[in-house]
């Protein structure tokens, strides 16, 4: 007797949503945990060439935690171009004025790249604060394994 490994498909898949507080948390550990969400790693049914992953929303950006002397010594980078047209930023300026897009970075950084990678991208939404427009969705908190 053969065995078969079951394959999801897209139109067999359930999505769940799912609330992350980062108050607190580090900003690599909680990208990384984000990402096995996002991408559905943590199903049973995962399949590599296919987005089985759930929508993240997460909440209080600002409040995360750098671990170590990342707050001085990480620098995140945009280059325009140009000549002369790099900018640098340290993660303490980020976690002051930019925290979204810092944890958007961190989580980006972590999913496959490709057409499979910007689809599950776009079930991420941060926030700063506490506050979500995603209320309608009923959104599970979830905790983080770390």
């Amino acid at each position: 007797m053969q065995r078969q490994t079951t394959m999801a498909h897209a139109n067999t898949i359930e999505r769940k949503w799912y609330v992350v507080d980062a108050e607190g948390k580090t900003l690599g550990r909680l990208a990384s945990e984000v990402a096995r969400l996002l991408t559905g790693k943590n199903k049973a049914i995962y399949t590599p060439n296919v987005d089985c992953g759930d929508y993240v929303i997460i909440i209080n950006a600002g409040k995360v935690a750098l671990s170590g002397d990342a707050e001085y010594k990480k620098y995140y980078y945009n280059a325009s171009g140009y000549a002369r047209g790099i900018r640098s930023r340290s993660a303490g300026v980020m976690k002051r004025e930019f925290p979204v897009e810092m944890l958007e970075r961190a989580v980006w950084g972590m999913i496959p790249k490709g057409r499979l990678g910007r689809k599950i991208y776009k079930k991420l939404f941060v926030y700063e604060g506490a506050e979500h427009k995603h209320q309608a969705q009923n959104p599970i908190a979830y905790e983080l394994k770390y």
